[in-house]
């Protein structure tokens, strides 16, 4: 199956790499939320707005494949992963505006799902 070819019934798609990368999401409402908060305040150094949960690739598919509630198979190809993991530390916007990113991921997905 060729993953631009609309025309055909996907059982299944592909993770690059072996899935174990890890990364955290951010709900646009929620970089958002910290983006206007940032502005608004007397900050003037940068800071993260970010999520501190972290899930590998193979994780986020996992979840993804149970929300939608289809029979997908994950297939695994060679290719770029960027670094091992990446996380968002959030003690200086949390100390700097009283405000962190809290959304859980699963509710992100779920919203953006529908």
């Amino acid at each position: 199956m060729h993953a631009n070819d609309p025309s055909e019934t996907h059982t299944s798609f592909e993770i690059l790499g072996d899935g174990r990368q890890s990364r955290t999401f951010l709900f646009i409402t929620e970089c958002i939320e910290g983006t206007v908060r940032l502005m608004r305040s007397d900050v003037v150094e940068p800071l993260n707005i970010g999520s501190e949960e972290m899930v590998t690739i193979e994780e986020l598919a996992d979840l993804v494949i149970k929300i939608s509630g289809k029979a997908l198979h994950k297939t695994y190809v060679p290719g770029p992963t960027g670094v091992h993991a990446r996380r968002s530390d959030n003690r200086r916007i949390r100390e700097a505006l009283g405000w962190a990113p809290s959304e859980p991921l699963r509710k992100g997905l779920e919203q953006a799902y529908a």
